[in-house]
């Protein structure tokens, strides 16, 4: 009974904030011409602030983990090579198939992961989750880069694709956040203050704007590829992919990290990427809109799972 309160209470209020968000655009509160110019700050803003202050309270030993960060770049390359063939060999439409191979490999770690874990395993065993959010950030905009560009018949800008990666917010906050811990400084607690204000602001509000984002159209001339996603993402890679992790003995804030990376939802950038770069935008919102749905559930009945068996 411990198990199932746990997962409910890191899963539910999840799924609550989303829902306030949608009702708050159907009702007119929140504009959705809004919604993209409030989720730049808040990736920009209280994102990077999120990951500083979270880096900067971990023990170094709990934020840097390189069994971890190996398995799951390792991980993230397989699926995508994964998703890659599946979308070659079994989607006809060019234009659909980077968008089905994105919305397999790419989940919403950012947005959905790290209040997950938070639920699962408590605020104090942040470290590596908030770190992980370097790591899987720019991972997922290369591979989504090189995947939609090689659709849409231009070529890659290698300097500018660095660049941005090096300027990417997330990876700023959290490098900051490292440095602090590593020369042990200690924040004026006016500035402390206000970081870890910002830190717990910038969950619920991606979560609303999540929500806010939400468009629930006609997905039917599209439901062979978002059934084939929807299981793929939240079932099939998890399964695969939580084993394998069992099996190399991941546990605990460990564990429940690699299930926020490899059994959430598809990102929400997934469906910004398609439509600036070629690819079926229609078929990329339609893929976000349904794993989000399902992943209440889904990723309830991973943690659920896990708990009863004291994996986590």
């Amino acid at each position: 009974m411990n198990s199932l309160i746990i997962c409910l209470n890191a899963i539910f209020p999840i799924f609550f904030i989303i829902a306030a968000g949608y009702a708050a655009k159907r009702a007119g509160i929140l504009r959705e011409t809004e919604v993209p110019r409030m989720n730049a700050v808040a990736f920009k803003v209280f994102m990077p602030a999120m990951c500083l202050y979270n880096v900067y309270h971990s023990e170094l030993s709990a934020a840097l983990r390189p069994k971890l960060f190996v398995f799951t770049f390792l991980g993230i390359l397989l699926v995508f090579g994964a998703a890659l063939l599946f979308a070659v060999k079994c989607v006809k439409d060019r234009s659909r198939r980077s968008v089905v191979a994105q919305g397999l490999y790419r989940s919403n770690y950012l947005i959905v992961g790290v209040p997950f874990v938070s639920g699962l395993v408590g605020e104090g065993n942040l470290g590596a989750a908030a770190v992980m959010g370097a790591l899987v950030a720019p991972m997922f905009n290369v591979l989504a880069v090189i995947l939609l560009e090689s659709y849409n018949g231009t070529k890659t800008n290698k300097k500018k694709l660095l660049l941005n990666i090096a300027k990417n917010p997330l990876i700023l906050g959290s490098f900051a956040g490292l440095v602090l811990l590593l020369l042990g400084v200690t924040l004026p607690s006016p500035l402390e203050i206000a970081i870890r204000d910002m830190s717990r602001t910038a969950s619920p509000l991606l979560l609303f704007l999540l929500g806010a984002f939400f468009h629930f159209g006609d997905a039917r001339q599209h439901w062979r590829e978002l059934a084939a996603v929807t299981l793929g993402r939240l079932v099939v890679i998890p399964a695969v992919m939580l084993t394998l992790a069992v099996a190399l003995g991941f546990r605990g804030s460990d564990l429940a990290t690699l299930v926020a990376v490899f059994a959430s939802s598809t990102a929400v950038a997934s469906f910004t990427m398609a439509e600036q770069m070629g690819g079926d935008a229609k078929l990329a919102g339609n893929i976000v809109v349904m794993t989000s749905a399902c992943a209440s559930f889904t990723l309830f009945a991973w943690s659920l799972v896990l708990k009863l068996l004291a994996l986590i």
